[in-house]
């Protein structure tokens, strides 16, 4: 399922009903790393494959209004997030609106297998020295290198910032996985657009906040680039999988 839209407050709310309306039941048999079985709560009503298109307003306040996220907790994570700090886990934790203390279940000896300050500046992260945090060849890059890339060269094809990392690949650790992949940048006829790809996306704990945080961080990445005379473009959204879980269905019209 695909559409383009005028604004983003209309992608979310054709979202929400297309799930409502034509989603089929599930069970994923796990989440969050967690067994689902004999949890008829955890069953998840799902849409395959919803992808969207909207412009992403130029200020943070519009594109507050159009999304309606969590906030204050949805603009404070996204602080950390482009902090240039790593941290595991995040500052802004006790503020996520479903946090109930799950340390239990999805924390290993105080730390979660990932999280997204981890993921944009991995040289900070862990026991390596920074700068020292290698793939196959090349130190891992991070946020300031895409914005750099797209300094040197603001037309390039190549401004993908991963989060999805190969140490995520088959779940070895049978944890925790990061559901975005990446966010690609494109810049075309003065708008700089996003793509932003999710392997899997619920449509309610998170699906807001997820379209604020990548429309800030094209906004972020504008004014870091310093660009007058371009603005942003389009966020192109793709959920492979766009769920709600049996026991949160009835906030969907909420």
């Amino acid at each position: 399922m695909s559409r383009i839209f005028g604004n983003l407050e209309a992608a979310v709310d054709w979202s929400l009903d297309s799930l409502e309306e034509h989603g089929t039941v599930v069970d994923a048999e796990h989440w969050q790393g967690i067994p689902t079985e004999g949890r008829p709560d955890m069953m998840t009503k799902e849409i395959v494959n919803l992808s969207f298109s909207a412009p992403i307003p130029e200020t943070t306040e519009v594109l507050g209004y159009e999304v309606t996220p969590n906030l204050p907790w949805a603009e404070i994570e996204f602080q950390e997030r482009v902090g240039g700090e790593a941290h595991n886990p995040h500052q802004s934790l006790p503020q996520w609106p479903w946090w109930r203390g799950q340390t239990d279940e999805t924390m290993e000896e105080g730390e979660f297998t990932h999280t997204y300050s981890e993921r944009f500046w991995p040289n900070t992260s862990g026991e390596d020295p920074v700068g020292k945090i290698k793939g196959i060849r090349y130190r891992y890059g991070d946020l300031d290198d895409v914005v750099n890339l797209l300094k040197r060269y603001p037309h390039t094809r190549q401004a993908t910032f991963p989060i999805f990392f190969p140490e995520d690949t088959g779940a070895v650790h049978d944890g925790r996985i990061p559901c975005s992949l990446h966010y690609h940048f494109l810049l075309r006829q003065d708008y700089l657009s996003l793509w932003y790809p999710i392997r899997s996306c619920d449509a309610i704990r998170h699906f807001r906040d997820d379209l604020y945080m990548a429309g800030r961080l094209c906004q972020w990445v504008l004014d870091e680039l310093g660009w007058q005379d371009v603005k942003p473009g389009m966020l192109h959204f793709t959920a492979y999988s766009f769920h709600v879980h049996r026991g949160d269905a009835h906030l969907l019209r909420q």
